[in-house]
């Protein structure tokens, strides 16, 4: 055991009984209650943030490396572990300066430790390890993913239980919340994420070339096409359709449109790099493939919890959340979904969608059961 994950077990160990033993923060902002600083760099964006317990965001910060990559045509771990260490203690102590509140009167620090990329989150824990250390602060450890399964409910008042469905470029999952860190899984991607698909299949068109795309990333680029395209113009056949299960899977759907890709290709006379006309058109059917596979699997996810009374036919709740949740498309495709099915519909706002600091700072891991693992 190497000495970064040994700090790591004794900062865990005795961090979590001072946090819960803590009452308010030790500035004498008694109403702030307890104030949290939260670390993220579990990817490609850097960010730190202030939060008290009631939900007050008192000051946050985040760097993006998404131009960097976007030069690149994706993450490259080393490039982005390198551009976590430039920027990590700028981003935290801006934060801090936000909020007017220095390490001394915190009353814990949080940061994400898993999943992401290890070289990312190396930066991250290690730097949180070092001010827990010279700070004598407890060290709260974050799951990135129940993190933004719980995002909702600092801007929502949803109770447990409560369906989710988390969309990201690293993730695709879709739980029960029945507590903090208490979560029933109900599948995910057996294979690749559905931004990941969007991003690679952005990378096979050469959007980056296309005059209204040069500057966004894959995903968004997929979805701002999509909405001059004609989606019937292509027809892609929708995965695991065989299965009953809530399972998804998207790297055989990205073959399929390499294909078809590749097709158009051929049948107007260009090389991989140029632009098809038709373009809009793929992007459309790309964007709604995508869409139903989601819908129709989060459908099952909803007839199995009322089928077994996991969630209140009466009260349930969809929560949706995660990077991709900002697509328009597939966000209205499942606000319809939900109200035909009775469902409430509870997104974060867009900017509490991606990574942020924020998430992690509010996410307070009490001690729970936790029945999933990522």
């Amino acid at each position: 055991m190497n000495s970064v994950a040994k700090s790591l077990l004794e900062s865990v160990k005795h961090g979590r009984a001072a946090w819960l033993r803590s009452s308010s923060a030790h500035s004498g902002k008694q109403h702030l209650g307890k104030l949290v600083l939260g670390i993220e760099t579990s990817c490609d964006d850097t960010g730190a943030a202030v939060v008290d317990d009631a939900g007050n965001i008192l000051g946050e910060a985040l760097h993006s490396q998404k131009k960097v990559h976007l030069q690149a045509g994706g993450i490259i771990p080393v490039v982005a572990q390198q551009l976590h260490r430039e920027n990590i203690e700028r981003v935290v102590k801006e934060a801090l300066h936000i909020s007017g509140v220095s390490v001394r009167e915190l009353a814990a620090v949080a940061t994400t430790v898993k999943p992401g990329l290890a070289l990312s989150l190396g930066v991250g824990l290690q730097y949180s390890l070092n001010l827990v250390k010279e700070h004598q602060k407890p060290f709260i450890p974050i799951h990135h993913m129940e993190a933004h399964a719980l995002t909702v409910r600092l801007t929502h008042p949803v109770q447990f239980p409560f369906l989710v469905l988390l969309l990201s470029g690293g993730h695709c999952i879709l739980a029960v919340a029945q507590g903090v860190s208490d979560f029933l899984l109900l599948g995910q991607s057996l294979d690749i994420a559905p931004g990941d698909m969007l991003d690679k299949v952005a990378r096979r068109l050469s959007l980056r070339k296309h005059v209204e795309c040069h500057s966004m990333a894959g995903g968004k680029a997929i979805e701002h096409l999509a909405q001059s395209g004609n989606r019937h113009q292509h027809t892609f056949r929708l995965p695991m359709q065989q299965y009953r299960n809530c399972d998804f899977s998207f790297s055989g759907l990205q073959c399929l449109v390499n294909k078809a890709i590749i097709q158009k290709e051929k049948e107007e006379g260009i090389q991989e790099g140029e632009i098809l006309s038709c373009v809009k058109d793929i992007a459309a059917a790309v964007q709604h493939a995508v869409a139903v596979h989601i819908i129709q699997r989060t459908y099952r996810a909803m007839l199995f919890c009322i089928k077994n009374s996991i969630l209140s036919s009466k009260n349930a709740t969809l929560v949706v959340s995660g990077g991709v949740a900002s697509n328009q498309y597939i966000r209205k495709g499942l606000q319809t979904l939900a109200d035909v099915n009775d469902f409430a519909f509870l997104c974060p706002p867009p900017r509490l969608c991606t990574d942020n600091g924020v998430m992690i700072a509010w996410f307070f891991p009490f001690p729970g059961k936790q029945t999933w693992k990522v």
